[in-house]
């Protein structure tokens, strides 16, 4: 059964790209492995993307991503929106 991709994916890879970021679509590994990885400045983050413009329900990760997300042990973070990925590049871009 093929994995879903949210409706915003395009989007948001599109607006990491823009701003310089490298991006590895994974959202085909399924399992619970999060939608993309990003890549800036020598690091990598693993994203996991909701439609924000979606109910609450619709936005939970599904039993799979939570167990990704409960067992990995580096970072995971989860984007809603544009809005998202740019309050996230200034908080990762900030001076020390």
């Amino acid at each position: 059964m093929p994995k879903r991709v949210d409706d915003n994916q395009t989007d948001i890879v599109k607006t990491f790209r823009s701003i310089g970021f490298s991006v590895l679509i994974l959202s085909d590994v399924g399992k619970g492995c999060p939608d993309i990885l990003v890549g800036f400045r020598g690091v990598n983050y693993l994203v996991e993307i909701k439609d924000g413009a979606k109910s609450p329900s619709k936005q939970r990760l599904t039993s799979h991503e939570d167990e990704f997300h409960q067992s990995w042990r580096g970072q995971v973070i989860i984007i809603r929106s544009i809005n998202e990925v740019l309050k996230f590049v200034s908080t990762i871009t900030r001076p020390a």
